[in-house]
């Protein structure tokens, strides 16, 4: 494991040891360099003894090895001498150069032994410094393979408690229990109950598991360990293995403690699943993890926690009780947690009075808490560009739709009669929604492009639906081919253009799904004529069932009766309301961007009552110009065609 020093800093210690290494080899250096050094120039013997003869030289003094001396001119020289030359005193003394010999110097031995045993010295130096730091390098050295990566987490780091943990009250009731054990263990044991071993966190990405596990160790106040599964698979064969003993041994030195495994699917899955896609390492770090929690030795007040979106992928064996006896759903928050979310991020804003957790909490349906966090981020930073000293609800509308269909395109270039087709089209759905009882209420209408999307109608359901009656079907399919019919109406046949093939594509979706999946079809029966092929994280294709024919036949026949019967609904609606129609669209194109409320009083009074803008009543605009083509809308808007 990868624990916290306290004596001292590592790096520091390193780079001592390394520059008293450099030291000692600039010392060798410098010992022989002086060793070696001799002063003066160095001469052939040949030279030397001419220099004699012409009277240059002043004094010698002859060793075994080498010869030195002095000019007249009083620089120095020295010479390596021929051995065995008997000639030489004669001629110093003929041509008067005082001589003397030279004892041959005594070697000095501790330098000698030192000289010698240096190299040794420096390689066992680094040798030890290597095998040091893979020790305390917890795996990160060249020989650490089998060493935990897992790290123990402090207070220091930022303590998480239950307080900051909000939308899934559910969960958190459920895991009070081992933050009640962890504190008093005693309290447990004299009734014989048994703390759960370990508790697996099931839910989509984003949903809070890891911000969950950390709030159970920072109530309980015990040693948090946190690894991913990844990191113990490697390559190589074993590692894994050694590395589930080694994260295992200082956590039984700290229990009780908690022990996180993030995305233990990475090590978990069924072992031999499939033929021939069996997985040595991984199989062998299951094992030794498997025998790790619930094996021959207990390890008492070690309570494993882990995270994964795949529990469908896990081997059963971890799923056992012994080992994962909790598994704990992590949901999508509901409205009612997405308000609650909410607010614990907002504590950390400078909210303006207008801000409206519940509003924002029923526009953001299907959120998870990282997606709630990052909405409240995107509305600050959008107030601190805005140069505002506090963050209002037109921030947090702007950064919802930059969230859920993406940041505005006001340098868009468009015409007016492609802002007029817009405007139509989307007044078109908001007429159809408003006169259809069972639509949800409209929140927002703009043709302002963001994204892909050209415009769109925003509804907002009043609280969180887990399922659909028939009528709110039925009205959704006619709000879908508004957009489409309107066209119709104003522009002519020969004019409507392609911006409503999402809105087709939608209403085929859920006609189909009427007929086929949920029996609301007289004709066919409640039966089901089409399922869901499963695929890479349970999503996949509808496809039909073996039928005939004529079933076939008549199930392409009720979901075509199903739309058309939408589109005559919305037919009727707006030739009904025709100058509500142009009224409405009128409004978008002075305002381009509306409210449920604005709608509503447009649509009653005739005109919008707006403080900084001047009100009265508007008149509908001509209809004249062509469409531009476009296709595919998201979240009730109309997008840009693609390629042209």
């Amino acid at each position: 494991m990868n624990e916290e020093q306290p004596n001292g800093n590592p790096w520091l210690k390193s780079l001592l040891v390394w520059g008293g290494i450099f030291m000692a080899l600039l010392l060798v250096v410098s010992m022989f360099g002086a060793r070696t050094e001799t002063a003066g120039t160095s001469l052939p013997y040949s030279d030397f003894r001419a220099k004699v003869m012409d009277g240059s030289v002043s004094e010698v003094q002859v060793g075994p090895d080498r010869i030195t001396g002095r000019f007249k001119s009083g620089d120095t020289f020295n010479t390596v001498p021929i051995p065995h030359d008997t000639t030489l005193p004669q001629l110093l003394q003929d041509n008067g150069v005082r001589y003397a010999g030279k004892s041959p110097e005594e070697p000095n031995v501790l330098l000698y032994i030192l000289i010698q045993a240096l190299p040794f010295v420096l390689i066992l130096s680094v040798a030890f410094f290597a095998l040091r730091q893979v020790q305390r390098g917890g795996g990160s050295g060249a020989m650490g393979f089998g060493k935990s990566k897992a790290k123990l987490l402090t207070e220091r780091q930022g303590r998480v408690t239950f307080n900051d943990v909000a939308g899934i009250d559910e969960a958190r009731e459920e895991l009070e229990e081992i933050v009640e054990f962890l504190r008093d263990p005693s309290r447990f044991a004299k009734l014989g109950g048994q703390i759960p071993k370990g508790a697996l966190l099931v839910g989509a990405p984003g949903t809070g598991k890891t911000l969950l596990a950390r709030a159970i160790a920072g109530e309980a106040g015990v040693p948090f360990f946190t690894i991913s599964g990844s990191d113990f698979v490697e390559m190589f064969v074993g590692v894994g293995a050694s590395r589930v003993r080694d994260m295992f041994e200082p956590a039984k030195k700290n229990a009780p403690c908690i022990v996180f495994i993030d995305a233990i699917d990475a090590v978990g899955r069924h072992r031999g699943h499939g033929l021939g896609n069996s997985n040595d390492e991984r199989e062998q770090t299951l094992n030794q993890l498997l025998v790790e929690m619930d094996g021959f030795e207990a390890n008492e007040g070690i309570i494993i926690i882990a995270a994964t979106n795949r529990p469908d992928v896990l081997d059963p064996a971890l799923l056992r009780p012994g080992r994962f006896d909790r598994q704990v759903v992590v949901p999508i928050p509901d409205i009612e947690g997405r308000e609650k979310i909410l607010a614990v991020h907002m504590k950390k804003l400078p909210l303006a009075p207008d801000v409206n957790a519940r509003t924002i909490a029923r526009g953001t349906p299907g959120f998870s808490g990282a997606d709630l966090a990052n909405l409240c981020n995107e509305a600050a930073l959008l107030a601190a560009r805005r140069n505002k000293r506090l963050v209002a609800m037109q921030e947090f509308e702007n950064a919802k739709d930059k969230v859920m269909v993406g940041a505005e395109r006001r340098s868009m270039v468009m015409t007016e009669d492609e802002k007029k087709m817009t405007a139509y089209h989307e007044a078109g759905h908001a007429l159809v929604s408003v006169n259809e009882p069972a639509s949800d209420p409209i929140h927002k209408a703009t043709i302002i492009p963001r994204g892909r999307a050209l415009g769109m109608v925003m509804r907002l359901p009043e609280r969180d639906s887990y399922s659909y009656h028939r009528d709110k079907m039925h009205a959704n399919l006619s709000v879908s081919m508004g957009g489409r019919v309107a066209e119709e109406i104003i522009f002519g046949y020969d004019k409507f253009s392609s911006g409503a093939s999402s809105d087709i594509q939608y209403a085929t979706s859920l006609a189909r799904n009427m007929i086929t999946k949920w029996g609301m079809s007289d004709k066919l029966g409640p039966l089901q004529y089409e399922e869901q092929s499963e695929g890479y994280l349970g999503y996949g294709a509808n496809q039909r069932l073996m039928m005939s024919d004529d079933t076939n036949k008549l199930i392409d026949s009720e979901i075509r009766g199903l739309v058309d019967g939408a589109h005559a609904r919305a037919t009727e609606i707006l030739q009904t309301n025709e100058d509500k129609l142009h009224l409405l669209a009128q409004a978008l194109l002075e305002y381009e961007t509306l409210s449920g409320d604005e709608i509503t009083q447009l649509l009653n009074d005739g005109k919008i009552d707006r403080p900084d803008q001047p009100s009265g009543p508007l008149r509908p605009a001509p209809v004249h110009g062509s469409a531009i083509p476009k296709a595919g809308r998201r979240f009730g808007g109309d997008t840009a065609p693609q390629g042209t």
